[in-house]
């Protein structure tokens, strides 16, 4: 038996009505004073939380050994190839802290460090893929392979890619286990990446992280998504909460290091993230296809 328990969504939201009494002076004053108070309740509360987020799906507090939603798959899938065994038919969204052990989380957020140290982004978003060799400098990115050439010899060790790998395979088992596919025919794809944000002011469309967008129309490779935490909600950074866009009961992940949040890439998990408020946000996004011609190698040590 797999260690995913499935929940209920709940959509029921009964709408409060409430009633303003003006007509005495004293009543006046008590109001405008609630009012001032509710005001800077609200405002206290938009730094961690956006419009229309009503359930936590996965608590930063919360250690989860597994937990997972099934939603009904888009039709996205039968507009590519389908993979008999591996292309969804059955859909959702798990959380688990049990893959990655917050000492790895750490150990491969030090892998992100040291690379973006060699750049970053002007604005609030930097990227860095240890694949394609693409870092974000500036407001545009460049190969670091190339530009930093035998000076990452000294940046990166043979032993953070071997963490990278095994970080990468303990994730792929996750995703498959989960959804009842063999491990062996998710075909890791591009873009698998790490993300560092914070609150600097976009520069760049490439800044703009916190649009809703659906991967498998972004990204026609990806079939499986997940993410691997490595900073926690509320201690390294405020905002930047994980929301799965839902009518009437979006669902949000609050990220702790080593939680890994995963799921089918349709439009079933529109999703996006809040803008990051204060501190700086890490993650990694490992992106698997069905379809070996999308699929990637792992980085190797330069």
């Amino acid at each position: 038996r797999g260690v995913f328990s499935f929940l209920s969504t709940k959509k029921d939201r009964a709408p409060r009505e409430t009633q303003r009494l003006w007509q005495r002076p004293w009543l006046r004053t008590a109001g405008l004073g609630a009012g001032l108070v509710l005001t800077a309740f609200l405002l206290w509360s938009s730094l961690g939380a956006d419009d229309g987020v009503a359930e936590v799906l996965a608590r930063r507090g919360e250690v989860l050994v597994g937990r997972f939603i099934e939603v009904p798959c888009s039709e996205d899938y039968d507009s590519h190839r389908r993979f008999e065994g591996c292309t969804p038919r059955k859909c959702g969204r798990g959380v688990t802290d049990a893959v990655i052990t917050r000492e790895e989380a750490e150990r491969i957020r030090s892998i992100a460090e040291k690379g973006l140290s060699l750049g970053g982004s002007d604005g609030g978003a930097s990227i860095l893929d240890l694949h394609s060799g693409a870092l974000s400098v500036g407001k545009h990115f460049v190969n670091l392979y190339r530009y930093f050439g035998d000076k990452i010899q000294s940046v990166f060790s043979e032993e953070d890619f071997q963490l990278y790998r095994e970080v990468r395979r303990k994730v792929q088992l996750t995703i498959a286990e989960a959804f009842g596919i063999s491990a062996a025919s998710l075909h890791l794809t591009k873009p698998t990446f790490f993300s560092r944000i914070n609150s600097t002011e976009a520069r760049t469309a490439h800044d703009e992280y916190w649009h809703a967008h659906v991967d498998k129309v972004t990204y026609g490779s990806f079939d499986y998504t997940s993410l691997l935490y490595l900073s926690d909600y509320l201690e390294d950074f405020g905002g930047g909460r994980f929301v799965f866009m839902e009518e009437g009961a979006n669902k949000t992940v609050e990220p702790r290091a080593g939680r890994v949040s995963f799921f089918t890439s349709g439009s079933e998990n529109l999703h996006r993230v809040e803008k990051v408020h204060w501190g700086t946000r890490y993650a990694i996004t490992i992106a698997f296809s069905c379809n070996p011609d999308h699929g990637i190698r792992d980085p190797a040590f330069p």
